[in-house]
């Protein structure tokens, strides 16, 4: 998960997910990598990117709401959501926006 994703030609969407860490660990890696990797399989999933410092911020691609809303409600993808809420972050927001401009090198 190194670099900028190559993202089609707009319009698609953006799920940022923006949190703060707790102290704990449980697993926290190793569930955000297995969750990336599941993810890519994922029909409708066009990429990823993610930063952390003290405030982590992952922003990751999909073609359309439905491929969302189906990752949102994906059986291991609950599990991690509430480990989550109930260890990992102290606090967390999630945005969906549509891009429909983008521009760069």
């Amino acid at each position: 998960m190194t670099g900028i994703s190559n993202t089609p030609k707009p319009p698609y969407y953006a799920v940022i997910f923006t949190s703060l860490r707790t102290l704990e660990d449980n697993g926290y890696g190793e569930m955000a990598d297995h969750m990336i990797a599941l993810a890519q399989q994922h029909k409708g999933f066009l990429g990823i990117e993610s930063a952390r410092d003290n405030l982590g911020i992952t922003v990751s691609y999909w073609s359309n709401l439905d491929s969302i809303k189906a990752w949102k409600m994906n059986a291991e993808h609950l599990v991690a959501q509430k480990m989550g809420r109930q260890s990992w972050y102290s606090n967390f927001r999630v945005r969906i926006s549509k891009v429909e401009r983008e521009y760069g090198m």
